[in-house]
């Protein structure tokens, strides 16, 4: 059996795709190949989405923001934007998804939880439906 690939895409991969890739990483346990990148990658992850993360168990002090390529999109079974536009390039034969999140950039602790546990519901949503 293969091992399901998914890629997560949002403009800066600072915030949202790295929320989504740390989550899943984190409950999938090996059993799926998880990538992030973004089409306009900043410096460095958004500070408020580290600390988020961290209150969870989930390190992401060693992730940096990653360029979309076209090798990334082409490797992975789902692809999930959260707010990446028409950067994001289609091939026949993936699977698309389009999550719908607020953007944490700017915002304090206390409103980058929710969009944590909104984007947290879904990638176990994702992760049940790939593994079952």
């Amino acid at each position: 059996m293969t091992i399901p690939e998914v890629l997560f895409v949002c403009v800066h991969n600072a915030g949202r795709s790295q929320m989504a890739a740390g989550l899943l990483r984190h409950h999938a346990r090996g059993r799926v190949v998880v990538r992030s990148a973004g089409s306009a990658p900043a410096d460095t992850l958004n500070p408020a989405v580290v600390a988020v993360m961290a209150e969870l168990g989930i390190d992401l002090t060693r992730e940096f923001p990653k360029s979309l390529t076209t090798e990334a999109v082409r490797a992975a079974d789902v692809v999930i934007t959260m707010g990446c536009g028409d950067a994001c390039p289609v091939f026949p034969g993936k699977r698309y998804l389009d999550w719908k999140l607020d953007d944490p950039a700017g915002l304090p602790v206390d409103q980058v939880r929710p969009v944590r546990d909104e984007i947290d519901r879904r990638v176990r949503a994702l992760l049940a439906e790939l593994v079952s």
